[in-house]
């Protein structure tokens, strides 16, 4: 069986970087596998524990961005994981198998709680989500896991959780985890930085409309050593061309704008503005669906009631294989 887990933390609109990352490969082997995606709200609150109202009013905001970009209820199951109380008892049992030096020793982990800037400390929950997000993976014994490359120690983990647990019990309930990562490079944020990222602000969101995303465009990094329009530029790692290999389907008209960026032939002006012309042809079906499941909110409520209770009875029979396998089904 090929069943898809992936989800997204729930603490604000999803943006260009999550549709590059994963977005776009769920979209596209959702029809192919069986696929459930989950809204991590018991993850986002691993830092955001004293502020729930921020995954409370984002929670369905990221669920209209999936049905946006094509994300289908035909083919995908889309579930809130706090109502799936299965994971947490997962969870527990998987924290058995997994010391906590390597969990610490996952770079992913280490980067994520340097960005965090914690003012009183890591909260435990938040070192232990890694330990958690295997549990949602294998809840649904889900063997492929559409993420940005940036995720791939998490699915490793996941892996070596899987396999230790059916080792020592004797079992072969969790398959053989896998990731499935994007062809295109991971998407830069707009002020250079390696990551775009919610948390930093260096973000086009899906649901950008024109205006703003005219402001963040024209605000985007380029060349830092080019002052004229005549100076030859760089475009290798320039924010504006990473964008439009990304996005502008005009290949003849990236590929002119490259040639003459590099000869001191054109202005970031011009490069910005062609940029925006193809972000907006790429937004502008996003934007309408969006407002499509704005004004249809009990159709939106229906899909993640039905994925929901879908994911549950499935992590019930997860459930029921693990307790036997440990020997704690008493009666």
């Amino acid at each position: 069986m090929n069943r898809i887990l992936t989800g997204d933390r729930p603490t604000g609109r999803l943006h260009l970087g999550h549709y590059v990352g994963s977005l776009s490969n769920r979209v596209k082997l959702q029809s192919e596998m069986d696929t459930y995606i989950m809204l991590a709200d018991v993850q986002a609150l691993t830092d955001n524990y004293d502020n729930p109202k921020k995954i409370q009013d984002n929670i369905y905001q990221v669920l209209i961005d999936y049905l946006s970009v094509g994300i289908d209820p035909k083919y995908s199951n889309i579930f809130i994981q706090s109502q799936i109380p299965e994971i947490a008892e997962l969870t527990v049992f998987f924290m058995n198998l997994v010391s906590h030096s390597e969990v610490l020793r996952n770079p992913t982990v280490k980067t994520e709680i340097k960005e965090k800037r914690f003012s009183t400390g890591v909260p435990f929950g938040f070192v232990a989500y890694p330990i958690s997000q295997a549990a949602d993976i294998l809840i649904l014994r889900a063997n492929n896991v559409p993420v940005g490359n940036d995720q791939a120690p998490m699915v490793e983990l996941a892996d070596y959780i899987a396999q230790r647990f059916n080792k020592v019990y004797k079992t072969d309930i969790f398959p053989k985890v896998k990731g499935i990562y994007s062809d295109i490079p991971r998407l830069v944020g707009i002020d250079g930085g390696a990551k775009m990222s919610k948390s930093l602000n260096n973000f086009i969101s899906l649901s950008e409309d024109r205006e703003t995303l005219h402001r963040k465009i024209m605000s985007m990094y380029t060349d830092p050593n080019r002052v004229k329009a005549t100076d030859p530029g760089k475009v290798e790692g320039n924010p504006v061309f990473i964008y439009h290999d990304a996005f502008n389907t005009n290949l003849e008209e990236v590929k002119d704008l490259k040639e003459r960026y590099i000869k001191g032939m054109v202005g970031d002006v011009e490069v910005k503005e062609k940029l925006e012309i193809a972000l907006n042809i790429f937004l502008d079906p996003i934007r309408e669906k969006r407002k499509y499941f704005e004004s249809h909110m009990d159709e939106v409520m229906d899909i993640i009631k039905s994925g929901t209770a879908k994911a549950r009875a499935e992590a019930k029979i997860t459930m029921d294989l693990v307790r036997e396998a440990i020997g704690i089904n008493y009666y």
